[in-house]
């Protein structure tokens, strides 16, 4: 077997990033958990000083400031070994209401990569690993990581790409927000739409638990309310738009909860269906955006689908020809992608 050298060494720095890729995301973790960012981004600092405001001890910033610095995660003047965050380093790691805010999707993944012992199991048996069996941190940081593009573009874009659906928000429809998690669609909706009604549904209690405070904090819950239910079970008849955010692919059974959704959105209603953005074609998808979006699959999506009953496992990389499928197997006639973003694709499923 002959050995190209440059092509090993090249492979081997592939690999030696990717490491430090996995570091830094757990460093990225403490950062955000210990308001490190923050804390930076209130001005230049020595680690000293940083460590004085968030309260940390100093050699351990020192280690991390040095670390984030060789990511490019936060910047140094090496003159003075003053750190500092650049704007754009700011918008995404220190405010929670920008739209390229990533933090969440640290938290999200490290939480996931606790699971690995049962994913590498399920290799083994096909056996799935429920959303439930994660670590709790998987489900705030997966609505960390998605909030930012919904508060960026739910209200502002995809509702007014649809046909006449903001008209009848505005005037006062109903709504379902099946697979809701901890809400942040939900509530968003019922902020845009005051005289709305909308209700969101997920499997999980511990999410409802946690959507339902959140709502009263929001001063949304004469409105918004949430209650445990399946995709397939979840109760109500006629809704306006019936929404599912970032979850037909999670679920076991997605045709048979196409059927459901088809059953209790009214005649004149919509179906409102964002999954990840993604190709039909593997080779479509080989990006970076691809990679985090398969990857996230084998760990988090394609086990909760095996979990559950029928365990169609679509992945989160499906495609649209594929999810269209599932959408008009379910009874709808009319499909249409109504708009996308570099991680979304949003369909308009009509009867």
């Amino acid at each position: 077997m002959a050995i190209d050298e440059a092509k090993l060494q090249e492979f081997v720095g592939k690999a030696i990033g990717d490491i430090g890729s996995a570091l830094t995301a757990a460093l990225v973790v403490i950062g955000d958990k210990l308001g490190l960012y923050k804390g930076l981004a209130q001005g230049p600092a020595t680690s000293a000083e940083l460590a004085a405001r968030t309260h940390t001890a100093e050699r351990y910033i020192r280690e991390w400031l040095s670390a984030q610095a060789a990511a490019g995660y936060v910047s140094v003047d090496t003159t003075t070994q003053r750190f500092y965050l650049t704007d754009e380093q700011a918008m995404a790691l220190a405010d929670e209401t920008s739209p390229a805010f990533v933090l969440g999707g640290f938290q999200a993944m490290t939480a996931a990569m606790k699971a690995e012992p049962k994913i590498a199991e399920g290799f083994r048996t096909g056996k799935g690993v429920g959303w439930h069996e994660h670590d709790p941190n998987l489900f705030i940081g997966t609505e960390r990581f998605f909030r930012p593009g919904y508060q960026a573009n739910l209200v502002n874009s995809w509702i007014p790409a649809f046909d006449g659906v903001e008209r009848k928000l505005k005037a006062g429809g109903t709504v379902a927000d099946v697979g809701c998690g901890l809400g942040a669609s939900t509530i968003l909706l019922g902020k845009a739409y005051p005289k709305s009604k909308v209700v969101g549904f997920d499997y999980h209690p511990q999410s409802i638990e946690q959507a339902r405070e959140r709502a009263k904090q929001a001063g949304v819950a004469d409105h918004v309310t949430f209650e445990v239910a399946s995709a397939k079970e979840y109760p109500g008849r006629n809704y306006d738009l019936v929404a599912c955010f970032d979850c037909l692919h999670d679920m076991g059974d997605p045709v048979g909860a196409a059927k459901h959704v088809r059953s209790t959105v009214a005649e004149d209603g919509t179906w409102m269906v964002v999954e990840p953005f993604a190709h039909d074609e593997l080779k479509d998808n080989l990006t970076p955006v691809g990679r985090v979006f398969y990857s996230a699959s084998t760990m988090i999506c394609t086990p909760a689908s095996l979990a559950q009953e029928v365990g169609l496992a679509l992945g989160a990389q499906a495609g649209e020809a594929r999810l269209r499928e599932v959408i008009t197997q379910g009874g709808f006639t009319r499909v249409r992608r109504a708009t996308e973003t570099p991680f979304n694709m949003v369909l308009e499923a009509r009867p």
